[in-house]
């Protein structure tokens, strides 16, 4: 008798998921994908040129992008691991739960980090589109280097400390 071996589903999203449970999902190059209400058992990855709209969503694991147009994280949406968001365009990450880490890192549009529970740290390193973090509750650090220009806000709950740029927000 063969043991049961689960294999992980990957959704290719180009469109529009409502209310139903996948398992992974991945926007391709330069596609857009809207969440709405989805639950993701695993991790979404964002490729290239792409955009994620992520409404209300509930994500076991990880979101993770490198190069993104844009990444929107809103709605009272909860993410069981950590959201990472490199070399890309704009993030706008509001009123969500994050178990784990927030990173924004060498991004060139507008990053917007508001109202949000954070698990872990806050990190916003050499983004060059503005940075704004308002509002948040981040149970780790809240550290910001080398943004330009020097990251806006206020308001913050932060149980560590306030690092570098970050140390009046």
């Amino acid at each position: 008798m063969f043991p049961h071996i689960a294999i992980a589903e990957e959704i290719i999203c180009q469109g529009n998921l409502g209310a139903i449970t996948v398992d992974n999902v991945k926007v391709p190059q330069g596609k857009t994908c809207t969440l709405s209400k989805t639950t993701v058992k695993g991790n979404i990855v964002v490729e290239r040129r792409a955009t994620l709209k992520a409404i209300g969503v509930k994500v076991n694991g990880n979101i993770q992008a490198e190069g993104a147009k844009l990444v929107e994280v809103n709605s009272s949406a909860t993410v069981g691991g950590s959201i990472q968001v490199k070399q890309g365009s704009a993030a706008r990450v509001v009123s969500t739960r994050i178990t784990g880490d927030v990173q924004f890192e060498s991004n060139s549009g507008q990053i917007v980090a508001n109202q949000n529970q954070i698990g872990g740290n806050l990190q916003a390193v050499q983004n060059t589109g503005g940075v704004t973090i308002r509002e948040n509750r981040i149970n780790g650090n809240l550290q910001c280097k080398e943004n330009a220009p020097k990251p806006i806000g206020g308001r913050n709950i932060v149980q560590g400390s306030k690092e570098d740029q970050c140390a009046n927000l």
